[in-house]
């Protein structure tokens, strides 16, 4: 029996702003067909925005999805052919309203490996220059700074569970 999965076909279903939505019609490794729903994500930049007290920014918005506000680090998806570590510095200053010259590179996620390729770079960046938000017509976030001690015990109180802000928080507190 071969350990391979083979992709027979990909329809797609619907073709979005952010993403394409696919069926995949799969043999798998026992020789039976599977269809899987398949997200073909364009890519996303986020940034952990460290002041200079040492209080990380960020940023309260609704979500509909959830139906609330969340608390998350700056992000947003690429513009074609758009290096990640410049969208990054690009949603800082749309969504925080704060320019920075470099960001340094944290680390690497993807969101939701059963069913999508969304892959998030996420950058630190530090000596920020406070200016004003760019803001989408459908966009209304605050900006809030926090200790990365309030963050941590957001997260591990459940107050905290977007999944780039978790990761970037958890992988900053660590390596500084």
């Amino acid at each position: 029996m071969s350990e391979e999965f083979k992709r027979i076909k990909r329809e797609l279903v619907a073709k979005g702003h952010i993403f394409d939505y696919y069926h995949d019609t799969m043999q798998i490794p026992n020789g039976n067909i599977a269809v899987w729903d398949f997200i073909e994500h364009k890519g996303a930049a986020a940034v952990v925005p460290v002041r200079e007290d040492g209080k990380l920014l960020m940023v309260r918005q609704y979500r509909n999805a959830l139906e609330r506000y969340t608390i998350e680090i700056p992000a947003g998806g690429l513009n074609p052919g758009e290096p990640t570590d410049k969208a990054a510095l690009r949603e800082l200053e749309e969504e925080a309203g704060y320019h920075c010259e470099t960001a340094e590179f944290l680390l690497s996620i993807r969101t939701t490996v059963a069913f999508c390729n969304e892959k998030i770079d996420i950058y630190v960046a530090r000596d920020l220059v406070p200016g004003p938000q760019h803001l989408d017509e459908d966009e209304y976030i605050k900006v809030e700074a926090y200790s990365v001690e309030e963050l941590l015990d957001m997260i591990y109180q459940g107050k905290l569970q977007d999944s780039k802000t978790v990761c970037a928080v958890l992988a900053y507190a660590r390596k500084y």
